[in-house]
């Protein structure tokens, strides 16, 4: 028993120079495990004397409390060392700016369909939708364009497949938001048929559309909007003034003519493209087409509910995407559909 005190020392001389837990419990392990020098000394106690064993029971406990206390007090240093080390390693400098997350903003396109859908909500049209799955009536047969009209052979798309696997040729995703002008007139007349006289239509149909169509300046999908306003006494000239002055305005320029050159469309009679130029700055004198547009066809009206002989009406169709190139100066389609925050950031 006169070595006890030793013992300690070697213990606590021992556990300060463990400098990693591994070493410590191995450390531990020669004074307090199962074949430890203290451990040896609690399990030789039966070989004493009685009148021996309790005093020396104590004294052996005694060691044992402070060789414990000082692997406690060893465990807790390595493990502030090491917190302080973790610490050091990832310290952060307050210092330095901020890395918050940058603030979202809206897509150009987006952009300019809220400005198109705000300027003609501005002169009376309402905004119309439908659905993207379209019929075939609905996309083609309801706009004079019946099966193996030449017509349909511009408008290529995505037919849809059936349970089965096969081709649905009369479900596809639509080519064009006129068959929301349909849908609108339709509705339109089931809900005055009481009257004597139907109100005005004037609405606009943006959206989009899908055609079978994809290099460096056309997508299979893109964006369009449409307009329809239908009435007693609706002419061309109707038709010039409210496109050229909601163009006027969304370009935010008074500098911009305008032109409507003769075409066809199998929904419109008289039919007409529209084409645009800038009198001045870098597409100064150079003309762009945006749409097209005409009177609504006698048989679309027809298919709409409406009678052509009393009512008259007119509707166009611009590519949103376009409008957006134009507005914002970008040369090209893709950029659109990428995905680029270089890109998208320019606009938030």
């Amino acid at each position: 028993m006169e070595n006890l005190e030793q013992l300690v020392a070697e213990a606590v001389a021992d556990f300060s120079r463990a400098t990693e837990p591994a070493r410590l419990e191995e450390a531990k392990a020669r004074y307090l495990g199962k074949e430890g020098s203290l451990t040896a000394l609690l399990k030789g106690l039966g070989k004493l004397p009685a009148e021996e064993r309790k005093s020396a029971g104590a004294t052996i406990n005694v060691a044992k409390e402070k060789v414990e206390a000082a692997l406690t007090a060893r465990r807790d240093a390595l493990r502030d060392a090491a917190l302080q080390a973790q610490l050091a390693a990832e310290a952060l400098d307050v210092t330095l700016p901020g890395r918050g997350q940058e603030g979202g903003g809206l897509h150009p396109v987006t952009r300019t369909l809220e400005r198109v859908e705000q300027l003609f909500r501005s002169i009376g049209f309402d905004v119309a939708e439908g659905p993207e799955i379209e019929s075939d009536w609905h996309n083609f047969t309801a706009l004079n364009t019946p099966e193996k009209h030449p017509a349909r052979s511009m408008h290529d798309t995505f037919y849809l497949l059936g349970a089965e696997g096969k081709v649905q040729e009369d479900v596809l995703l639509r080519t064009h938001t006129s068959p929301v002008q349909i849908r609108t007139m339709l509705a339109h007349v089931e809900k005055h048929k009481h009257l004597d006289t139907l109100p005005e239509i004037r609405v606009i149909c943006p959206g989009r559309v899908y055609r079978v169509d994809s290099d460096a300046t056309h997508s299979p999908m893109f964006h369009q909007v449409e307009g329809l306003w239908v009435g007693e006494n609706v002419s061309f000239a109707d038709l010039k003034g409210v496109v050229a002055d909601c163009l006027r305005r969304f370009f935010q320029s008074d500098d911009l003519t305008m032109r409507f050159r003769p075409s066809f469309f199998p929904f419109t009679e008289p039919s007409a493209e529209m084409d645009m130029a800038f009198m001045s700055g870098p597409l100064e004198g150079r003309w762009l087409e945006i749409g097209g547009c005409g009177m609504v066809h006698p048989n679309v009206l027809r298919c709409g509910g409406i009678d052509p002989e009393k009512y008259t009406g007119f509707a166009f169709g611009m590519g949103l995407d376009r409008l957006t190139m134009l507005r914002y100066g970008i040369s090209d389609l893709r950029l659109f559909f990428e995905g680029d925050l270089r890109f998208l950031n320019q606009f938030n």
